[in-house]
C-alpha cells in the first residue's frame, strides 16, 4: 500500500445510529476498538469493517447454494472496486438506481437467512452503507478499496475451495497466504490510514509499522481459527493443512471426526502441532504488542492494544482446553472483559500497564 503525505480531507458523514447499533452487534470487542480512535481514520476503519463483514456474511450463508454465494460476493467486489476506483470528477454522490435496486435484491434474500440480529440487519443495511464509502477523502478510497479487494478475494478462494465436501489448506504457505488475505491486509491498511491522517503518530519507520500491522493482522485471524475449528470442520473447512497433520498421522477427515464424537485420543494426537499453533499465535500478537508500544496518541495506542489483550486472554484460555477445544466454544467470558477494561481504566492507560497486561494474560503458562 502506498500512503501520501498527511493532509487536511474533508470528512465524510458519520455513522448513523442504526449502523452504530449493528456494528455493536456484529463485534462487541472491535467496536470498541473503533470509537477509541481518533476521529479522522475512524470512520474508513468502521465502513471499511461494515464492508468486510457484510462479505463475509455471504460467504458464510451455507443455507444457499455455492453458485449464488459466489455470485453475489464476486458482484459486491466487483462494485466496490469499480465504484472506490473512479477518479474524483467522477465519483458519484451514490450508487446508480439500477446498481442500488440490485443490491437492495440481492442483500434482503441473503438477510433472510441469517440467524444472527446482527448480521440480518447488516445486510439489509448494505445499500446504505455503501454510498457512505463514496463521501470518503480520494486517499481513503484507496485505501478501502485495496483491503476490501484482499479480503473479498481471500473469501472467494476459500469458497472454491470448500466447495465439495470436507477439504482442507494444503500447506502452511497457503495458511499465510490466507490470514495475510483476509486479515494481515488489514494490519497494513490501519497502518496506512494513521500515516497519512497522523503526522508522527508511531515512533518507528513507517515500513516497520507496516510489517508489524501484518503480522498482527496475521495473528488475530489465527486466534480466530484455532477458536473456530469445531465448528469450521462440522461446515467442510479445515484450515490445518494437509501436510501439518501428516505430521502427526492424522487427515482432515480423521480430524472431523474425532471432533463429530469428541474421541479424546485421537484428539489428544493433535498436541504438538495445537501447541505450535499457540505458540505462533503468541509471537504474532506479540508483533502487535510491539506495534502498541511504538504508538504515540494514547487514544490509538489503546484502540491498537485491545485486539491484543483480549486475543491474548482468549488464547490463554484455548492454551489450557488444550485440543479437546475443538469439541467446546471457548470465548472471553463478558465479565473477564470488563475485568480487563477496568484494569486499563485503572492504569491510565499507559503504555506500561497495557504492557504487563499482556504479559500477565498467560501468567507463568506463557508459550
Amino acid at each position: 500500500m502506498t500512503i501520501s503525505p498527511p493532509l487536511p480531507q474533508p470528512s465524510a458523514r458519520p455513522l448513523r445510529a442504526e449502523h452504530q447499533q449493528i456494528l455493536r452487534s456484529v463485534s462487541r470487542s472491535f467496536h470498541l476498538t473503533i470509537r477509541l480512535l481518533p476521529k479522522a481514520v475512524q470512520h474508513p476503519v468502521a465502513l471499511g469493517y461494515l464492508l468486510a463483514r457484510a462479505t463475509d456474511t455471504v460467504a458464510d450463508t451455507s443455507a444457499l447454494p455455492l453458485a449464488e454465494r459466489q455470485n453475489m460476493l464476486a458482484w459486491l467486489a466487483q462494485t466496490l472496486d469499480h465504484s472506490l476506483g473512479l477518479p474524483e470528477e467522477q465519483m458519484p454522490s451514490a450508487l446508480d438506481a439500477q446498481a442500488q435496486a440490485q443490491l437492495a435484491r440481492l442483500t434482503q434474500a441473503f438477510a433472510t437467512h441469517q440467524s444472527h440480529p446482527g448480521e440480518r440487519a447488516l445486510m439489509q443495511a448494505l445499500p446504505e452503507c455503501l454510498p457512505l464509502l463514496m463521501e470518503l477523502s480520494a486517499p481513503d478510497r484507496t485505501l478501502v478499496r485495496e483491503v476490501l479487494g484482499h479480503i473479498t478475494r481471500g473469501q472467494q478462494a476459500d469458497l472454491m475451495r470448500f466447495d465439495q465436501g470436507l477439504n482442507a489448506l494444503a500447506c502452511e504457505a497457503e495458511l499465510d497466504e490466507y490470514t495475510w488475505q483476509v486479515a494481515g491486509s488489514v494490519g497494513e491498511f490501519w497502518t496506512a490510514l494513521c500515516g497519512h491522517h497522523l503526522a508522527h503518530y508511531a515512533q518507528l519507520p513507517q515500513s516497520d509499522m507496516m510489517a508489524l500491522g501484518r503480522q498482527y493482522g496475521m495473528g488475530l485471524q489465527r486466534l480466530n481459527i484455532l477458536r473456530d475449528s469445531g465448528e469450521d470442520l462440522a461446515q467442510g473447512r479445515c484450515y490445518w493443512p494437509q501436510t501439518t497433520l501428516a505430521q502427526v498421522g492424522l487427515t482432515p477427515q480423521t480430524l472431523a471426526l474425532a471432533v463429530q464424537t469428541s474421541d479424546a485420543k485421537t484428539l489428544q494426537t493433535l498436541g504438538p502441532i495445537y501447541d505450535q499453533w499457540v505458540i505462533t499465535t503468541h509471537q504474532q500478537l506479540a508483533a502487535g504488542m510491539r506495534y502498541v508500544m511504538a504508538v504515540r496518541p494514547w487514544r490509538l495506542r489503546l484502540a491498537t492494544a485491545l485486539p491484543a489483550l483480549i486475543g491474548a486472554r482468549t488464547l490463554h484460555l484455548l492454551q489450557q482446553a488444550g485440543p479437546m477445544a475443538l469439541t467446546q466454544r471457548v470465548k472471553l467470558p463478558r465479565q473477564e472483559l470488563r475485568n480487563l477494561l477496568w484494569q486499563i481504566a485503572l492504569g491510565g492507560g499507559s503504555a506500561t500497564c497495557l504492557e504487563r497486561l499482556f504479559g500477565q494474560a498467560f501468567g507463568k503458562h506463557r508459550p
